[in-house]
Parts: C-alpha cells; structure tokens; sequence
C-alpha cells in the first residue's frame, strides 16, 4: 500500500547494517531488498536464530544478551560495519537510535548514518534543550522546571515549584522508559528512583525533568520529512492516545479529533521546530492536547518510529525509503502540496504480555504463530516466526497489524477480523485486549486519552463477557466443531464419542458455569445447530485440529480462535475468550454434580509476576508490613515493576534475594 512496492527499484547504496533486532529490522530489510540494496543484519548470543538474521544477506554476532554488551555498544557495531564493509547504518527505533555519539562515530568513519545529524538529535535528545529550541520557535510548551534534578530534596523542590501530579521523565530519551507520575511527595520519592533507573538502564543516562501532568490529554504527533537542501514537509498526525505505561497500544490517523485548522497549525510548527534545529531525515514531534483542546510541545522523537505504517497506509509513501534516499543526499521529490491522504489506518501492537496481570510482559517459545494474510487493506509488520524465543532481555512486541479503509469504520473491522483470524501459543499476548478496545464504545465514538485504559478497565482487563448475540455465535461453533469432530472419530474406527457422519446428535454446550442444550443437524456446507429454540447455520470448511474457524454463522462471517483446554475448549472472538466444554447429556449432569476444586491459597506469599531480575527486596526476615507497601522490584523487558504487599504481616522467610533470575510464580517470601 505503499509507494514502489510493486518493483524493484534504483540502489541509492549498496550495502546498509541494520543496527537493530526484531520487527523494525526485518521491516527496513524488506525495503532494502526491494530497493537492490544488500544487508547486514546485527545480533546478541540470544538472537542468533532469530527472524531478523535469517533474512538478511550477512549477520555478525555483537555480544551477550544484556543489549548494553551488544546492541548499545557503539565499539561493537562499528567493528561489525568495519567487517562488512556497509556503507550505511540504519538504526530503526530504540537501541542507538537517538545517540548522538553513535551517529558521531559513524560519520567519523566515513559510514552514512540513515538518520538525522548528530547536532539535531543532541538538541532534541536532551529534552530540556527540546523544551528551549521549541519555544523559541514558536511552539507552546507545558510548564515545568527547567534543569534536570538530581536526588530526592531537589526532585521534591522543583514538583512543589511546578505543582503536583508532575510527571518524571527522563531527558535523555523517549518510548515510554524512564517516566512516572507523582502525585504527592511520598509518590515522588517512590517513582524518583525507578524512572532513574529505566533511563540509565534505556539510555545510558539517568537525568531526569519534572513537568506539569496534564490530566486525560491525548497524544498527537506529526510525521516530518527533511532532506539536505533545505527542504521539510509534514505527512499528517497521528493519534496514538491508547497507552499503558507510557507505551502506545494502538495508534491511528488522521485523529478523530482534529479539524483541518488545528492540523495545518500543527504540522506547520513541527516543520517550524525541525527547520530551526537543521534536522534532515524523518522525525516525529510530539504533542500533548488537553481538554480544552490547547496543543503542547512533548517531544522530537529524532528516529522512525514505531507506528510509522499508519502513515505510509495513508500517504502511500515508503517512510524507509525516503529516509535511504535522503541520507544519500537526493531531494525530497515531494513538496508539501502534493502530500495527498487516503482513507484511515489503523496500528495495533502486538506484545507478548498479559492483561489480565496489570500487562506483564511474558516469555518463553512461541509453540503456534500464524497471522492473516496481507494485502491492499492489511499489513503485518513482524519480527518473530512460530519457534522463536521471546527474550527477557527485549521489548515484547511481537508484530504489528495495520489496517486501512476508507473510513475509520471500515479500517477498525478490518483490523478486528485481523486480530480474530491472528494465533499465538506459548507465551502470554495482547490479542483479545486489542480486540476488546477496538471495540469499545469509547473507542467507537473517539473519545480517547492517554488514561484510556486505566478509565476503561479500573479493575484492570478482564476478558469482557459475551453478550447475548455472541454467546449464540459461540455455543453454535461450539457445537459444531465438536460434532465434526467426533464424526471423524466415528470414521477413523469408532473411537469413543464418535459420532456417524451425515446423522443429527443432541449435545450440551456447558460455558460460564451454564449449561446450553443443542441438536446439531449436518446441512449442505456445515450444520444447523438448533439451541434455545433457535436455528443457526453454521457454514465453515473446518477440520478437526485446526486453530481457526473462519466461516459464518446465521449469514453473518466470523472468525474464531479454537484451542483445545483440557476435554474442551478456549474460544476467542472480539476480545472475549470462553471456556466451553461439549457434553452428551449425562456428562453434563456428571460435570455439574463435580465438586469444584479449590484454588491454591497464594495469601501466604510474595509471588513474581513475570520472569525477570530481582532488583531490589525492602524487607527481611522477621519485619512487619503493611498492606500497599513497596517490597520488591522485578526487572523485565527494560520496565521495572514494583511489588506491593497484599496484607499486613510479618515476613517469615525470604527465599530470593536481590540479583537472582526469578521465574513467573516464583515464591520471593513468605509471611508468618
């Protein structure tokens, strides 16, 4: 859907390096490839089968797991270039991205770096210079203090100075790492010590500022686009309002709440901002508007950034591309009047973590992975295969699923059914909780903000329950589904539960604790499932084993993800996710007179919620504690997650200690 993709195209350099892992280096793979440019791909001990080596035309291994030892390390990449020769590097987001030392080196050696120069990427790395050079082009910024502070008494001056909530982030980077609210000194001193942290461990630098919070803004940013000669363009907004921990989930353009006057305005002072700073390549700036709708300076993202495939959706332009053909000194070949938008886009992370445990990233092998196929209207950026390992050490994101159409509504049933059709297995995912935003009536009606999720599920994410309608839909491919099944097991020699194909069969679809009484009748194409007095026809082409349903039930197309749990089944559709059993009638008067089997009582102890590294224990043997007060710090994917006590209590034996690899569920301490 975007520019050139249909051929092969002029080399602007031979041979590029890829300075990155994952979805964003297979993604500026596929572009080069097209382009008849060779590449070489990075990677840690870790990554050595990974999806992104194996595409590349040459890979070199950089170092361990830790990326501060690999793909942080400036010597390392650069002897990589020097072995192979690449004439460019391209940095994708993240990592070395926005190191102005790095692009330093590379222009030291003689290497293009596909990027911006080394002094725009200092002036808007440093986010407090960023605040300076904005205002003084121009551009509203929000209030805060206007150093970095250092220690807790200095922090907690310049929040008061400022006026709490504040936020704390780090003014050497970006991407949702290094950033916490306050909301009052105890919640400062708290936050202070883990946002330095991130930003040190992210960015090599642990400095943090201190700005006003704003309360339920949303998240806007333009796309620029600079070359050498003095020419910038703008490609348009992007809303990107739906985050957790700082981090976008989903992100979309154009915004449903601009208007034509507030989108010139916008884009014309981020052209304004990266004019004044020299900045070359492509570039994001960022904004915050709040509920009076007053736009605000957040920051330069200095990269690609990750939600870029919006854009491209829209404009049909290759934003890697461009960016190829810039650092290789060519002009930009479009002029701001000709930048044409087409139809909506819509992007969807998806990460390997739980919602239903407050978004804890997960890891492990990826047993099944398979994703719809793209075209026209859809595009998967992914950086991960059925068989891959989902690191601890990594972002968790998996893959990016993008859809277009010419309406928002369009493009947001294109992305569910997407979503619908996607499988994973073997490690935790965000599936059903992407699909359950898509749908939500807030989400319909674009009334979003960056404390969407936390508005929209206070309790945190459940998997919402069916409804009327859909608990038909799933009864039905229950049902069905069950009875092709034991037809087949009638076929392969009468196995246990077969059922003669061709001949009608009355079941019990039990799902919530409720028991649904069917008859299923083979009809031409599938079945017609007879429940609650109501006739559904059920037409997909299935067989037994496979993990999607794709097909129509009562007219209407569907797509259901099918896992086999246990002597049943896990169903899921638009974010819900069902647990259906499918008995004949005296199994289910068996399973109903069953005695529930009590849950392990967990009370007693601290568990770890994900794997990670035990950065910090507060409490030892023999202390008391009190309900909601902070005993741990678990180190996963970059992110810190703080570990609360449950209860009052005093600590019995501690059974991990600060440094030690922990496992998911694994037992930290143990009250009295």
């Amino acid at each position: 859907m975007f520019g050139g993709a249909g051929g092969r195209i002029k080399a602007v350099f031979k041979k590029i390096l890829i300075a990155n892992r994952g979805e964003i280096a297979c993604r500026v793979m596929r572009t080069a490839r097209r382009m008849g440019i060779r590449t070489v791909a990075v990677y840690s001990e870790c990554d050595a089968d990974a999806l992104h080596v194996r595409l590349a035309d040459q890979a070199v291994p950089v170092g361990p797991p830790p990326p501060a030892d690999s793909y942080l390390s400036i010597d390392n990449i650069l002897a990589a270039v020097r072995a192979t020769g690449a004439e460019a590097v391209h940095p994708g987001y993240g990592f070395l991205a926005e190191n102005p030392a790095f692009a330093a080196a590379l222009s030291g050696a003689g290497v293009a770096f596909i990027g911006p120069p080394a002094a725009a990427i200092a002036a808007m790395g440093d986010k407090l210079k960023a605040k300076k050079l904005a205002a003084a082009a121009g551009v509203a910024t929000l209030p805060g203090h206007p150093r970095a502070v250092r220690g807790l008494k200095q922090a907690r001056a310049a929040a008061r100075a400022v006026g709490y909530p504040v936020m704390l982030k780090a003014a050497a980077g970006g991407g949702g790492k290094g950033m916490r609210v306050a909301g009052s000194d105890a919640e400062l001193a708290e936050a202070l010590g883990a946002a330095a942290r991130e930003a040190r461990s992210s960015f090599g630098d642990g400095r943090l500022m201190i700005e006003r919070y704003a309360a339920r803004p949303r998240h806007i940013e333009i796309q620029v686009l600079a070359d050498a000669h003095g020419n910038c363009i703008h490609l348009g907004e992007r809303e990107c309002s739906i985050q957790r921990r700082h981090q976008k989930v989903i992100e979309e353009t154009p915004s449903p709440l601009l208007d034509a006057g507030v989108r010139r305005a916008m884009g014309e002072q981020a052209v304004a901002l990266a004019r004044r700073v020299g900045y070359v390549s492509a570039g994001t700036v960022e904004f915050l508007v709040d509920q009076a709708r007053d736009v605000y300076f957040l920051e330069m993202n200095t990269r690609l950034q990750v939600e870029h495939p919006v854009t491209e959706m829209v404009t049909g332009l290759d934003l890697v591309e461009q960016m190829l053909r810039i650092a290789a000194g060519e002009k930009l070949a479009l002029t701001q009047d000709r930048v044409r938008f087409d139809g909506w886009a819509i992007e969807a992370r998806l990460y390997a973590e739980d919602p239903a445990r407050g978004f804890l990233p997960s890891t492990g092998r990826l047993r099944h992975y398979r994703v719809p196929d793209q075209g026209r209207e859809f595009r998967i950026d992914s950086g991960v295969e059925e068989g891959a390992e989902i690191s601890i050490h990594y972002d968790p994101m998996m893959a990016k699923l993008i859809a277009h159409g010419d309406s928002r509504r369009q493009a947001t049933a294109t992305l569910l059914e997407a979503l619908d059709e996607t499988r994973v297995r073997g490690v935790a995912h965000n599936l059903g909780f992407l699909s359950a935003v898509l749908a939500h009536p807030r989400f319909k009606a674009g009334r979003l903000s960056t404390g969407f999720i936390d508005e929209a599920y206070p309790d945190g994410f459940k998997s919402p329950r069916p409804g009327a309608a859909a608990r038909r839909r799933l009864v039905a491919v229950a049902a069905a589904i069950n009875h092709r099944t034991a037809e087949r097991d009638a076929m392969i020699g009468g196995r246990p539960g077969g059922k003669a194909p061709g001949v009608a069969a009355d079941w019990v679809v039990r799902m919530a604790g409720r028991n649904h009484p069917v008859r299923v009748t083979p009809a031409d194409g599938g079945y017609d499932v007879l429940a609650a007095g109501r006739r559904l026809p059920v037409r997909a082409d299935w067989s037994p084993g496979e993990a999607l349903f794709r097909g129509s039930i009562d007219g209407e197309r569907v797509s259901i993800r099918i896992e086999r749990n246990g002597v049943g089944y896990r169903l899921g559709h638009r974010g819900m996710a069902a647990d259906v059993m499918v008995l004949t009638k005296l199994g289910a008067r068996l399973a109903a007179e069953m005695p529930a089997k009590p849950a392990a009582d967990t009370s007693r102890q601290l568990l770890s919620p994900m794997p990670g590294l035990l950065v910090s224990l507060s409490r030892g043997e023999g202390d008391r504690v009190k309900a909601g007060e902070a005993l741990a710090v678990v180190e996963a994917m970059k992110m810190e997650n703080l570990l609360r006590a449950e209860r009052d209590g005093r600590i019995k034996k501690v059974l991990a200690a600060p440094g030690d690899r922990l496992a998911v569920d694994q037992v930290i301490l143990e009250y009295e």
